[in-house]
């Protein structure tokens, strides 16, 4: 998982800095180096506090204790902590799947879908061909 930040007067979205979730681990790409260390310090680990329904109990409200370790913390972090102490604005940013099943596709021969994946990594640079 991604997210992007980017400031909030910005209409052309553009990103300032970049935080990654890789195997648990948090990775800050940025080319301003305070920026940066800021966005390390919102990412530290430590617990979340947030007003997300999602995170309750059904029939209770309020504040949740969000854990650090999980996506959802890392969602929690960046959406709150990371946007209160630096001010930016944050957004989660779609991974790019390479190939694999579409069930949406099943209408096309297996020969056909597998057409579409080659053609499709290979345009990207990467080729899955034997």
């Amino acid at each position: 998982m991604k997210v992007q930040f980017f400031r909030a007067d910005d209409e052309e979205r553009t990103p300032l800095a970049e935080v990654a979730w890789v195997d648990g681990a948090i990775e800050v790409t940025s080319e301003d180096d305070e920026l940066a260390s800021d966005l390390r310090r919102a990412f530290r680990r430590i617990p979340v506090v947030t007003d997300d329904a999602a995170f309750r109990r059904r029939g209770t409200y309020g504040e949740v204790v969000l854990q650090p370790g999980d996506l959802e913390w890392f969602r929690a972090a960046a959406l709150v902590r990371a946007t209160a102490e630096t001010g930016l604005v944050a957004t989660i940013v779609p991974g790019i799947a390479e190939g694999g099943f579409d069930p949406a596709a099943n209408y096309r021969p297996f020969g056909e879908q597998m057409e579409r994946l080659v053609t499709r990594s290979t345009d990207r640079g990467t080729d899955i061909r034997p």
